[in-house]
């Protein structure tokens, strides 16, 4: 059984639908706690460079563990049960948070978090995609992106909301527990409804996922790598944010619920132009990028506000695009191993990215703006010879 006889187009479009759901509800629990890691880090002590490290290791560990689970989805055909496990242990992580008392514990908590999700990204984009055979895969990880960012809109707003009447970082990661309960509860529900979604039999490629990879996946994943290392996470945007007192601590998540929803958009908008248009609308989203540390690092209320819209909108596009390329790259028997590895290779180079310019923050902005915005214009290169080798 193919991909395409797991879903026709009514139920590829409500799989979709379903997991979208599971994703506004996960995004809201995980990116509320995100909107505001930075800051509750620097509360409990942690420097630039310590905030710049642990956003960036978190990444790295995320990243790399996708490289494994990965490969174990491909070999195992085991989708449905790693996506569980990797969302029981997402959501665990987050109201654990108010239980920390010191910020290597909170970064402890912090990285298990990007772990459970690393658990369970490759087999439910292998699962997407497999639902993308019928509606595209631009609409299919666009739409799907699209309700993640609601989510993600969502979470941060619950936490500003809860710091604006209490005050307490503790407090709003235990209300983000509600949205976490939700996410166990629908995916199990979705599991239930799309059974075959993750089925595989004998005539499947189950250990078939070791062939190699085609050129233009390599170079079209050192343009994501170029991208990845000079996107600056938003922990350290936030933490910019509270130190200079450009944003005040309460518009600070609202800034990132606002970076959410241009992510949504962002995302909906180019799946459906990237299915009509291929990888040239990735040019754009460069371009965005780019102007991200500018915008963020230097300037004043209004620059940053741009700053965290653009950073939503490359975002959303990245999530989406990118994850929808590699289907197009890559035959289904392939694509779980190389959904964990392209996403190896990202979680590296936004590892080194985010500790460099976390290094960079405490000695130079204008050092940190530089290497950022080099590096995203530098993807352009690698993403012009992908788009000509897959012509």
């Amino acid at each position: 059984m193919t991909g395409q006889g797991v879903f026709d187009r009514k139920s590829a479009l409500a799989f979709v639908l379903a997991f979208g759901v599971v994703s506004l509800f996960a995004d809201a629990a995980y990116e509320g706690m995100r909107g505001v890691s930075g800051p509750f880090l620097a509360l409990l002590g942690a420097s630039g460079a310590i905030v710049g490290i642990v956003a960036g290791g978190g990444e790295l560990i995320g990243y790399l563990l996708r490289l494994g689970s990965g490969r174990l989805a491909g070999k195992s055909g085991a989708y449905w049960p790693l996506a569980i496990t990797g969302y029981v242990v997402q959501m665990a992580a987050v109201p654990a948070l108010a239980l920390a008392g010191s910020w290597q514990m909170a970064a402890a908590l912090i990285v298990l978090e990007r772990a459970g999700k690393a658990i369970r990204n490759p087999a439910t984009n292998f699962m997407l995609s497999r639902a993308g055979n019928q509606i595209g895969q631009g609409w299919a990880f666009g739409l799907h992106e699209a309700m993640d960012q609601t989510g993600a809109c969502a979470g941060p707003l619950i936490a500003a909301l809860v710091l604006s009447h209490h005050g307490e970082y503790r407090t709003a990661f235990l209300w983000l527990g509600i949205p976490a309960t939700l996410t166990i509860l629908s995916v199990l529900a979705t599991r239930l409804r799309f059974p075959r979604a993750g089925h595989v039999t004998h005539h499947d490629s189950i250990g078939e996922t070791h062939s190699a990879l085609p050129r233009a996946f390599w170079i079209y994943a050192l343009a994501a790598a170029l991208i990845s290392f000079g996107f600056a996470d938003y922990p350290l945007i936030a933490f910019h944010f509270a130190r200079s007192g450009t944003v005040s601590a309460t518009w600070i998540p609202i800034f990132y619920a606002l970076a959410m929803a241009a992510a949504g958009l962002g995302s909906l908008l180019f799946g459906r132009w990237f299915d009509a248009r291929g990888l040239i609308i990735l040019v754009p989203a460069i371009l965005m990028g780019a102007a991200v540390a500018p915008l963020a690092f230097l300037g004043g209320f209004w620059a940053a506000l741009l700053g965290a819209l653009f950073w939503g909108l490359s975002l959303g596009v990245h999530d989406a695009v990118m994850n929808a390329a590699i289907a197009g790259f890559v035959p289904e028997k392939g694509r779980a191993h190389a959904f964990g590895l392209f996403s190896a290779i990202y979680g590296i180079a936004w590892f080194a990215g985010s500790a460099l310019l976390g290094l960079l923050y405490d000695h130079s902005l204008m050092a940190l703006v530089v290497v950022a915005t080099i590096a995203e214009l530098a993807a352009l290169i690698p993403l012009t010879l992908a788009l000509k080798i897959n012509r």
